[in-house]
């Protein structure tokens, strides 16, 4: 499957500002330690979620006194493929990290990049959080068993509202339906750009209901606006009431997890510094207060569990996407 003509228009759009963006990080690279100036690169427009975790991160090696000179370079576009393809290009630099996460690994099979996960090198997992099945308030849904009544009925009519193509949302909503006996081709699923987007369809009642990341839509689920139904955690989450899709006889779980990973070429030197670097900036009282504003899962591994886990991730991505028949 080819790249959408619009990401394609949009990465040759960005092409130039992002390669001058990953030279002016990268200046010093020769001469500088990651200790000493260090580049986090978020595949994503200022505000989102790769940029947000971006910005704790640097707040947290600021703070914490880790890193002495912290920035945070912006490569939007693509689901992170963009920043990722600009970022193989510049191999064994030791002053970068580039964000990533499960939003990219969808990306990369749904778009057929040319560049993949087995083009860096893994440093760290460090946050998890899960997707939720919103509906309104006044839906006639009361329960999962409900909607998923209405959904093997008739596929077609009950759709779902949530993120781009190829992300946790999409992917998700695909995996649930297989578990359920419901062929993922059939699935009406409609991707927004953002968030505000699909809840605002859901609430209008474009859509019969949301997949989304629950911070997303926690506000709301507290405010009685919208109800969750189930949440892609393998067990329940301390502080929310809201159940499992697994407790509720559905196989399965999926995580928007959000790591680092090294450029191609990177020495065994280097990677366990940046693995200790980002070990420190774990132990923070900063990062220890982003866990708990953002609701974030510390999933924190390393060296060959996080490898591991990688490839799982791209094994499930891939095997989704063929279901989907994309």
């Amino acid at each position: 499957m080819k790249k959408p003509l619009r990401n394609a228009l949009f990465g040759a759009a960005v092409a130039v500002i992002a390669a001058l963006a990953f030279i002016n990080a990268g200046t010093a690279s020769e001469t500088s330690t990651a200790k000493n100036k260090l580049a986090l690169i978020a595949p994503a427009a200022p505000g989102g979620g790769w940029d947000g975790f971006a910005r704790e991160g640097q707040q947290a090696l600021k703070s914490g006194g880790v890193v002495n000179n912290v920035q945070v370079v912006n490569v939007p576009g693509a689901g992170g493929t963009i920043g990722l393809s600009q970022f193989v290009q510049t191999p064994g630099r030791e002053d970068a990290l580039l964000v990533t996460g499960g939003v990219m690994v969808g990306a990369i099979e749904l778009g057929d990049n040319p560049e993949s996960m087995a083009d860096v090198v893994p440093i760290a997992r460090m946050a998890d959080d899960y997707a939720a099945l919103v509906v309104p308030a006044d839906s006639k849904f009361q329960t999962l068993n409900d909607f998923l009544e209405a959904w093997k009925k008739d596929p077609g009519a009950t759709s779902i509202g949530g993120g781009s193509l190829g992300s946790i949302d999409h992917l998700l909503s695909a995996m649930v339906a297989k578990t359920v006996g419901i062929d993922p081709k059939d699935v009406n699923y409609i991707a927004y750009s953002g968030g505000g987007e699909a809840l605002t369809s859901l609430l209008s009642h474009t859509t019969a209901a949301g997949m989304s990341g629950y911070n997303e839509v926690r506000d709301q689920i507290e405010a009685g606006t919208v109800r969750a139904l189930a949440i892609s955690s393998d067990e329940r989450l301390e502080g929310v009431d809201v159940p499992t899709f697994k407790e509720q006889g559905v196989e399965a779980s999926m995580s928007n997890w959000r790591g680092f990973v090294a450029a191609p070429g990177t020495t065994d030197e280097t990677k366990a510094a940046f693995i200790e670097i980002v070990a420190e900036m774990r132990s923070t009282a900063h990062w220890q207060g982003a866990l708990k504003r953002n609701s974030w899962t510390d999933t924190f591994s390393t060296g060959e569990e996080f490898e591991q886990f990688i490839k799982d991730e791209v094994a499930t991505a891939q095997e989704i996407v063929k279901d989907l028949g994309l």
